[in-house]
């Protein structure tokens, strides 16, 4: 994807790393708990300088132990790196905080009494509400069960936290999940839905989101990546989803 003109620049992570029972087996990188920091090692010197750890998937399992996670997170930033974390129990999500960890992937059941301190250390929250939006329904719609009561206690809870954390101070970034890809602008919008300004959710899904990854803005000499609209986003948050000239590199690439 580096080497294509017309395809966007990518900041990877690597293969997810995942422990034993705490995601799809296959999906990434299955290894054992006692190799998770020299993992992690691996995928930030592979990739653009991050790894993702499965911080926790089931809800009725134990998340990744909190001191295994904070030593994989002392490492990482060691060597320079910055590690995203999948959470989206109470518990993954409060180790992933109580770690260091650089980024909340998901962040579900997040405590907001938690808030100040991502503030203070610079972890960014992506709640990727999205896709949990997206079936909030069908998971009313079942039948009682502990997962699918803990995942709408979760859900119910996201609105509020986000629009907490926003006002905390903390980086609420508008990242995607899971199919289809390319949701950006629609993951802008649910962020206007749980309290965002409209100018405080484009800033998540571009210029917040490139300053957070080091990357620079409209400045002399940085890249040329240009999304271009007929009317102004902040004023009619619609046009989000319909560019009218899309500038990546320098090169009108449609």
């Amino acid at each position: 994807m580096d080497s294509d003109p017309e395809l966007p620049r990518v900041t990877s992570a690597g293969r997810w790393l995942a422990t034993p029972g705490r995601f799809f087996p296959g999906f990434g990188r299955d290894v054992a708990e006692d190799g998770l920091v020299r993992a992690a090692l691996e995928e930030v010197a592979a990739s653009s300088g991050w790894c993702k750890v499965i911080g926790d998937w089931r809800a009725d399992e134990p998340a990744l132990p909190l001191t295994l996670l904070t030593e994989v997170v002392a490492a990482v930033h060691a060597a320079g790196g910055k590690v995203a974390v999948h959470c989206q129990t109470a518990e993954g999500t409060r180790n992933a905080v109580l770690a260091g960890a650089d980024s909340l992937e998901h962040g579900m059941h997040l405590d907001p009494a938690l808030l100040d301190r991502m503030a203070a250390q610079g972890t960014a929250f992506i709640p990727t509400l999205g896709v949990f939006g997206a079936k909030a329904d069908a998971m009313r719609a079942r039948e009682p069960s502990v997962g699918r009561d803990l995942w709408l206690t979760g859900w119910d809870t996201m609105f509020g936290n986000v629009r907490a954390a926003h006002e905390a101070g903390v980086t609420v970034l508008a990242g995607t999940d899971s199919f289809p890809c390319g949701t950006v602008a629609g993951e802008a919008s649910w962020l206007m839905r749980a309290g965002l300004s409209a100018e405080a959710a484009l800033g998540a899904a571009s210029w917040t989101a490139r300053a957070w990854l080091g990357l620079p803005g409209l400045v002399d000499g940085a890249a040329a990546d240009l999304v271009a609209y007929a009317t102004d986003p902040i004023a009619d948050p619609a046009a989000l989803g319909h560019p009218g000239r899309i500038i990546l590199r320098g090169r009108v690439v449609r």
